[in-house]
């Protein structure tokens, strides 16, 4: 049983902030690592030449049903979050074991209806995104082959959400570092056909993502089987389930799931209205976007490191309401001032290196201009992303309250932001506006934020 009276003293204190500092820094290197390797395929493939930006617009095309993918297995993977690293609180390691089973169940049911509609329908897939023929070309040859990493994705995401919530990290960097020189040294090779290989252009690319799915999984099985002292895991524990433990798991993670999910869509349908204006949109939205993410990750790595330790500390603490409300608001309250710090620096960041990496790219001067209207724009809009999403899905959700963050997604991305992005495409106003509006969620999430996470009403028992 944990000794509650040692949770508020100066050295439990500063452990919490040691453990959450380091979390922290390494999910974001972690991430770092992840996003610069779309970085690199994007400034690879920028350099076909005359093909350039077509093939930057297929890729980016496909990636918007990654990303939809990637949404809804964050969302399994962040309930696995939530409903361990309470039970970590508890020292309740059977029962991880048992969570993490039931969202392996769910990771791969649906990345396995992913891969089936890739390959069955990709085509129709395909036209939500553009109505551009010959994107959608480049797009099919890319597709074919990156869609079987969709399984190693869903089990890898899985894992390490399971190693997360214990304060297990560090495997996911080096995965993720070991991905990276996979993926470089096999685009290089590839793409542009060195060393005798042939010249496979976007189909190289795509083989260099699956050999390094595999490996990314291949590295978390040897650690978890030979490395692993926390959880001791076998492959026999993902054929145990629960059904308490999966009751209590859906109950957390399916608001968690379709709040991903409806990312997911909307994230899409903001492409799709992109994809059906001038082809330099496409191209500069990708431009734009994966600088933002990969600059964006310690922002992204906050909310998950709030999400562990938040839910650790009421885990904790939950047999002691006073002093998890006491400890509570102070964690919570220095969090906030961090997450500020983080998105007023992401976003200077942004502004000042958006003109160093368009310069990577072989593209024409009008796909230029408006990448760097699109990045001046994300410039802005970090700063509410950096503050309103770690606080509202990694306090609020750590906290337990996982239905309140799938509501206040769906009320402003389907009542207020598609609707006025639409309009605005309607009217015919530039790419620009149109942008702004897609992404000007970001802040007005924030007043809803500061209201929510200082109210404390997010504590919820699992």
């Amino acid at each position: 049983m944990t000794n509650t009276n040692t949770i508020s003293s100066p050295q439990s204190r500063r452990d919490f902030w040691l453990r959450w500092t380091r979390l922290l820094i390494t999910i974001a290197c972690q991430n770092i690592i992840v996003y610069g390797v779309n970085l690199a395929d994007n400034i690879m493939i920028g350099q076909l030449g005359d093909g350039a930006e077509l093939a930057i617009s297929g890729v980016f095309i496909v990636n918007q049903i990654q990303f939809l993918l990637q949404m809804m297995l964050g969302g399994i993977a962040d309930g696995t979050v939530v409903m361990c690293s309470r039970f970590w609180g508890e020292k309740n390691i059977a029962s991880i074991k048992k969570a993490a089973a039931t969202a392996m169940h769910f990771g791969l049911i649906l990345s396995g209806l992913m891969l089936a509609a890739a390959l069955l329908i990709p085509g129709p897939i395909l036209s939500i995104f553009t109505d551009k023929a010959d994107v959608i070309a480049e797009a099919t040859r890319y597709l074919r082959i990156v869609c079987f990493t969709y399984i190693f994705f869903a089990a890898t995401q899985v894992l390490l959400g399971m190693l997360r919530s214990v304060e297990c990290a560090m495997i996911g960097f080096v995965n993720s570092c070991a991905a990276l020189v996979i993926n470089l040294v096999l685009n290089y090779i590839l793409i542009f056909g060195h060393f005798g290989a042939p010249a496979m252009g976007v189909e190289g690319a795509a083989v260099a993502t699956l050999v390094s799915r595999v490996v990314e999984f291949g590295i978390v099985i040897f650690y978890l089987a030979f490395m692993d002292k926390k959880l001791k895991v076998k492959l026999s524990d993902f054929f145990r389930t629960d059904r308490e433990i999966t009751a209590k798991f859906m109950k957390v993670s399916l608001p968690v799931f379709l709040s991903g999910t409806s990312w997911g869509i909307a994230m899409g349908l903001q492409t799709a209205i992109l994809g059906h204006m001038e082809d330099s949109v496409i191209t500069a939205n990708s431009i734009a976007s994966t600088l933002f993410q990969i600059l964006s990750v310690f922002s992204y790595g906050s909310a998950t490191a709030a999400s562990v330790m938040i839910g650790k500390t009421i885990g904790e603490a939950a047999s002691d309401p006073d002093l998890l409300k006491s400890e509570i608001r102070h964690r919570s309250s220095r969090m906030q001032g961090i997450f500020l710090i983080l998105g007023a620096l992401t976003g200077l960041s942004i502004f000042l290196a958006k003109d160093l990496i368009i310069g990577f790219y072989d593209v024409s001067d009008t796909t230029r201009d408006m990448a760097l209207a699109f990045m001046t724009v994300l410039s802005v809009t970090a700063v509410g992303t950096s503050y309103q999403m770690p606080c509202l899905t990694g306090i609020v959700r750590g906290g337990g309250d996982t239905r309140f963050v799938l509501f206040n997604d769906i009320i402003f991305m389907w009542c207020i932001v598609l609707p006025a992005s639409f309009l605005a495409f309607r009217l015919g106003l530039s790419p620009v506006i149109i942008f702004a509006c897609l992404k000007s969620d970001q802040i007005l999430k924030c007043f809803v934020a500061v209201v929510k996470v200082n109210r404390y009403r997010w504590m919820k028992k699992i």
